[in-house]
């Protein structure tokens, strides 16, 4: 459905449909908000606005008494930032932290967002060091006498060899990963000592920098194939480094939705920790709420052997461990 859908779609009855807009523009917050109206405030259709709500992404919609959906500006700040954390990581990782955002506390909710960024932080920095292996590569393929070298210092901490797991961590993948993609050719390490062991050198190390950021823009195992072998053909590594700005220029792109997303994602978290605010824990849960005062004694219990001492001397001492907080 297209976004000028979103404003022809409704869901009030004629009958309802002067009430309703006085309604909808009285006051500041412009409360409550009929289906159409979320819609085109969004940017998303009204079928959208029922689908993203059946699938968490916002809060389920109060009824009205004539049963039509009666919605908040919350939920229009939610699809605001679903669409800018889509954009980020992905429609369904975003409709997974969204739920999350909505029941977790704040703190949760702000490791969360903050998680997504250092994860673009990092996918960019991981296609910048394939750019420097790359031009690596090339400058070894231009100059092979030199003894090679070329860049690849240029803000790395590159190492001559690396053994699998050491390489794998430094790629942010599993070791099995590495070895698929041995498996496939795209990355070919030396087998050392009698164990057989895998020993990356300078050259596989920086091929699987490459494959690394080329898998993490989507691209598949034949294309990535085809643009490792034209490194070493005639082909030439322009299109690797095509692919590489295209990658580089999509993590900026992500960044930025979700940079813009920012305050709506803000408004989700600090809603969702208003309306869990803890109440204040009962310092005295076993206790009689209203002991009656004109109660007679138990004739069989021992008198109080301090009639005139407080019988609760800290009533504002912290609850015991296991009570809400």
């Amino acid at each position: 459905m297209s976004r000028n859908e979103a404003g022809s779609g409704t869901e009030a009855g004629s009958g309802t449909e002067t009430e309703t807009g006085r309604e909808r523009t009285a006051g500041p917050g412009r409360v409550p908000l009929r289906t159409a109206d979320v819609a085109r405030e969004s940017g998303y259709s009204a079928q959208q606005v029922r689908d993203l709500e059946g699938l968490g992404v916002i809060p389920p919609a109060a009824r009205a008494a004539n049963g039509y959906r009666s919605y908040a500006p919350v939920h229009v700040r939610a699809l605001r930032a679903y669409r800018g954390l889509a954009a980020a990581v992905g429609p369904v990782e975003a409709r997974s932290t969204l739920a999350e955002l909505r029941t977790g506390t704040v703190e949760t909710a702000a490791a969360a967002i903050g998680a997504v960024h250092v994860r673009l932080a990092r996918e960019r920095d991981e296609a910048l060091r394939a750019q420097r292996a790359l031009r690596a590569i090339q400058d070894e393929r231009n100059a092979p006498e030199s003894g090679g070298g070329g860049e690849a210092g240029e803000g790395e901490e590159e190492r001559d060899t690396m053994t699998i797991t050491e390489l794998a961590s430094a790629l942010g993948v599993r070791s099995s990963t590495l070895r698929f993609w041995e498996q496939e050719g795209l990355v070919a390490p030396e087998r050392v000592t009698s164990l057989r062991a895998r020993r990356y050198g300078l050259p596989a190390i920086r091929a699987a920098r490459i494959v690394a950021a080329l898998r993490g823009g989507g691209h598949g195992i034949p294309e990535v194939r085809a643009v490792m072998d034209s490194l070493t053909g005639l082909g030439g590594p322009e299109e690797t480094r095509r692919l590489l700005r295209r990658r580089l220029d999509g993590i900026a792109e992500r960044t930025v939705a979700l940079l813009r997303a920012g305050s709506d994602l803000a408004a989700v978290v600090t809603s969702a920790g208003a309306r869990q605010e803890p109440p204040d824990p009962d310092p005295n849960p076993n206790q009689d709420p209203d002991p009656d005062p004109d109660q007679d004694p138990d004739p069989d219990q021992d008198p109080d052997p301090n009639p005139n001492q407080d019988p609760n001397p800290n009533p504002n001492s912290d609850p015991v461990p296991g009570d809400a907080p």
